[in-house]
Formats: C-alpha cells, sequence, structure tokens
C-alpha cells in the first residue's frame, strides 16, 4: 500500500494495490478535481514530486510530451509504485459526497430502447447510494480498460444501478455488452463519480439537453427532480436530440412522472434534413438550436444540464455562453 502526501501541505492518504492517484484520494474524501476518470480531458493532471507511478494508459490524451517533460501525470491513470509526494491544489467542491467504491455487480435485467440504445440493468454486491446525474466507470471481463457511463435511475438504496448505453460501431465494450450481456453476466463496477449531479437546492427552473446515450444522466436528474420537494413546481423542460426519427426515445420514461405535460415537458428535436425516409414532423435542428429556440431569454434564469456527443456538448456550451448563463448554473461531465 502506498502512502500520497501533498507537498508544502499536511494532507495525505494510502492507496491500494492497482488503484489509481486520482480514485483513491476521492475514497479518502479528498477534493482532487477530475472529470472523465478515463485519462481524456486532463482535469486531474499533477505534478509529481517524488517516486514513480505508471500510467494505465500508455499514451493517455490528456497529457502531452510537454506535461510529461515538466512531470506533470494524469491522476485517473497514475499507478504509484511506492510512496509517493504529489503537487496540486485540492478544491472542496470536488470532495465526494458519496465516497465512490470498487466492486462486482451482476446484470438483471436487459431492454431495448432504440435501435441503438439498451438498458442494462445490474444489483451491486454491496447497495450504495449515488446522486441523480452520476456516472460508474464498468470494468467488463475480456474488455480492456474500463468505460464510464452515467446511471439512469435514482434509487441508489435499492442496490441497482441502471444504464442507457448507445451500442458504438466497433466499440469493444459495448460490442461485448449488446452481443454477451445476459441476466447473470457479472462485471466490476467502481463510483459513484461526476459532479453534473442534480442541485436540489438550486431555485430555478430547470433544462436537461441530451443526445444518445446522454439521455441516461438526464433521465436520472428529471426523475429526481420531479419528486424533490425542494423542487416542487419547478418547470423542467427536457431536450433530447437524435439524428432520425428512430433516434428519438424518452418520452415514456417522462410520461410516468408526476407533472408531466403540466411542469415537465418533452421537446425531441431531429437533425436531419427532410426526406421520405425520414417522416418526421416535429422540430428539426440540433439540441443547442431547439433550447435557444424553445426557452430563449429563460435560459440565464434557469439551471442546465447536459450530456451528449461531444460535438453537442460543445455546441451547447457556445450558446450557454453567448446566452450569458452563469457558470455555476452550468453542469455536465465531460466524456470522451
Amino acid at each position: 500500500m502506498a502512502r500520497i502526501a501533498v507537498a508544502g501541505t499536511e494532507l495525505g492518504w494510502t492507496c491500494e494495490p492497482d488503484d489509481t492517484v486520482l480514485r483513491s484520494a476521492l475514497r479518502s474524501g479528498m477534493g482532487f478535481p477530475y472529470e472523465c476518470n478515463v485519462g481524456s480531458c486532463g482535469n486531474c493532471r499533477f505534478e509529481l514530486i517524488e517516486g514513480e507511478v505508471i500510467h494505465r494508459r500508455a499514451d493517455p490524451p490528456g497529457l502531452s510530451e510537454r506535461d510529461l517533460a515538466r512531470g506533470r501525470r494524469l491522476g485517473c491513470q497514475a499507478l504509484p509504485q511506492g510512496d509517493c509526494v504529489v503537487k496540486l491544489r485540492m478544491m472542496p467542491r470536488y470532495e465526494s459526497r458519496i465516497r465512490p467504491m470498487r466492486q462486482g455487480a451482476e446484470l438483471i435485467a436487459v431492454r431495448d430502447i432504440t435501435h441503438d440504445i439498451r438498458e442494462f440493468r445490474f444489483r451491486l454486491d454491496t447497495p450504495r447510494p449515488f446522486l441523480a446525474g452520476q456516472y460508474a466507470l464498468l470494468e467488463l471481463p475480456g474488455a480492456s480498460g474500463e468505460r464510464a457511463y452515467s446511471m439512469s435511475n435514482t434509487d441508489g438504496q435499492s442496490g441497482e444501478w441502471h444504464f442507457q448505453i448507445k451500442r458504438v460501431p466497433d466499440g469493444e465494450v459495448t460490442g461485448l455488452l449488446f452481443a454477451a450481456a445476459e441476466p447473470g453476466f457479472r462485471i466490476t463496477l467502481d463510483g459513484p463519480y461526476g459532479m453534473a449531479y442534480l442541485r436540489e437546492d438550486a431555485p430555478r427552473d430547470i433544462v436537461c439537453l441530451a443526445g444518445g446515450s446522454g439521455l441516461s444522466p438526464m433521465i436520472s436528474i428529471t426523475r429526481a427532480a420531479a419528486s424533490a420537494p425542494e423542487l416542487a413546481g419547478r418547470r423542467i423542460d427536457f431536450i433530447y436530440g437524435g439524428r432520425t426519427a428512430r433516434d428519438i426515445c424518452g418520452r415514456e420514461m417522462l410520461e410516468a412522472l408526476p407533472g408531466f405535460g403540466e411542469r415537465i415537458h418533452y421537446h425531441p428535436v431531429v437533425s436531419a434534413a427532410a426526406d421520405a425516409a425520414n417522416d418526421w414532423s416535429g422540430l428539426r435542428g440540433f439540441a443547442h438550436e431547439a433550447a435557444e429556440q424553445l426557452v430563449g431569454e429563460r435560459l440565464a434564469d434557469c439551471e442546465i444540464y447536459f450530456a451528449g456527443p461531444p460535438a453537442m456538448g460543445a455546441a451547447v456550451q457556445q450558446m450557454l455562453v453567448a446566452r450569458n448563463v452563469p457558470a455555476g448554473q452550468i453542469h455536465f461531465d465531460q466524456f470522451y
């Protein structure tokens, strides 16, 4: 077991074998900055002052050659090879309200949502709650590395975590899940993680924007918001973008919530141009365009949550900045 110390402070924690610097810090209650947790975003960079670490990914996108030359490493990828001294600024906002735990889980149910999105329901070996909008790291037997997916349900105390996952062409993990996963299939889950969880104390209307498997955390957030006493009466606009009509989903899940059609409003939008093969009479365009059209000037007075493909996330961020939405009202986890 390695001991990690923060240079110039009295802070420190222990790291179990095969755990990373970042995750062991979060399990110990530290406010270690992070976002994607899989080596892509670079938000968990730290400076290695003493000791040795190796990276799980040989060439993680979140770390440049210049970073390496300066002694920087990625917390989510760094496996300490002994005691280490690191330099970084801990931030209280990253302290986990529910400390993440790595454990086994069993698949108990599967259902199709669209032609390429499927819901997988897992029962944890040890029941553990999570905050609506958070994600977990899934490790499958036979697959290399872990993948981050957001939960779609809300009742973490039930011991079940549900994931709505989009099949990626030639994707190693989604290929295994869609082809081989049947009830009884076992995986390893690590979580909960993520900062884009529902803020129940925010006294504002809510806008959720989703695309692809970004449906999962937005459904979780809307489900939790619909039953949160602190948010009673708050309007919720749920915007879901798909390329064609067959990609559109989510309505039946929202219809099951109290207040649908009154305070919860569902807005599907299709981006593909109209043609004979794309019969769609609803909104056309992209999710961020629909948000501007439907919510407009109210955006700056709303709490905004979004999840989806990188291009969608970038467009939403750009639109919200142009609309002068305060950064503290914008919530998303950066995945690649």
